[in-house]
């Protein structure tokens, strides 16, 4: 059974990313009441708007780190662990940029049901240092911590990043499956940059009946082409309130939150194409 069927009981699906404010150890981190209490908010927005799961990124602590320190593991950690008390939804974890092993953690300790690898398969160049893929490592710290129920969504010529290695998409995409990932995602080059059709097409191609995931730029005005390509999306920034800046690389500032309203018509408009 694949990674969507085992997870969500369905065909295609929406996850909804909630972005946790600036954690402990950064310099606006708020205290951790105000970072649930807006996440909690987030969290209600995607439910009633209609999402079929939840995915929690620590996505303000700019700098970024590649791998995190215990101030960020164990702020998500009870963060999640809240957040998954909360809802039914399948919760996956996304820690920045790379922390493959605090992400399975997280998982394993709150009963996460998938995390997003950015970095699998392919080396990168980033703002924050060079990434280098770790793919078997990163299956065997999940048999180490007996989490293999986790599953891994792994990206494949992911956004924010110089490609290092030589790997076509397809090629990218081809060993991201040998390797163990259950999922591949494609993104654009930023934040709110859908992929090109071209390759999609071509990971879908190379894929076959592998579950794919379009993992940026996705909105209520491209879903229909996009998802002709894709079982899946992963969607947070479309769905919050305020207006884009390019120039800062989260395009939305941390007080934007996610608006009940763009979720409705998202989901509604997903589920009709």
């Amino acid at each position: 059974m694949n990674t969507i069927k085992r997870i969500f009981k369905k065909e295609k699906v929406t996850i909804g990313v909630i972005h946790f404010l600036p954690l402990l150890g950064y310099p606006k981190f708020p205290g951790v009441k105000k970072v649930l209490d807006l996440a909690l908010k987030d969290l209600k927005a995607l439910e009633t708007g209609g999402v079929d799961g939840i995915m929690v990124e620590n996505n303000y602590d700019v700098p970024h780190q590649i791998f995190v320190g215990p101030e960020t593991i164990s702020s998500m950690t009870y963060l999640t662990g809240q957040i998954i008390k909360k809802t039914k939804l399948p919760v996956g974890i996304s820690v920045l940029w790379n922390d493959y092993k605090a992400s399975l953690s997280i998982a394993k300790v709150c009963g996460g049901k998938f995390i997003r690898v950015p970095v699998f398969v392919d080396d990168v160049r980033t703002n924050y240092g060079d990434i280098f893929a770790e793919s078997d490592q990163v299956i065997k710290y999940r048999k180490q911590i007996k989490g293999e129920n986790i599953a891994l969504l792994t990206d494949i010529h992911v956004k924010h990043a110089k490609l290092i290695s030589k790997y076509s998409l397809a090629e990218s995409a081809k060993l991201a499956i040998k390797k163990g990932s259950d999922g591949i995602i494609v993104t654009g080059k930023w934040t709110a940059d859908e992929p090109s059709l071209d390759d999609l097409k071509s990971v879908r191609m190379t894929a076959q009946k592998f579950p794919v995931f379009v993992g940026s730029g996705a909105t209520e005005k491209n879903i229909d082409k996009l998802i002709q390509y894709a079982d899946g999306v992963i969607i947070g920034t479309s769905l919050k309130t305020g207006q884009e800046n390019k120039k800062h690389v989260n395009i939305k500032g941390a007080k934007e939150r996610i608006d009940l309203e763009k979720v409705k018509r998202f989901v509604k408009r997903f589920k009709k194409v």
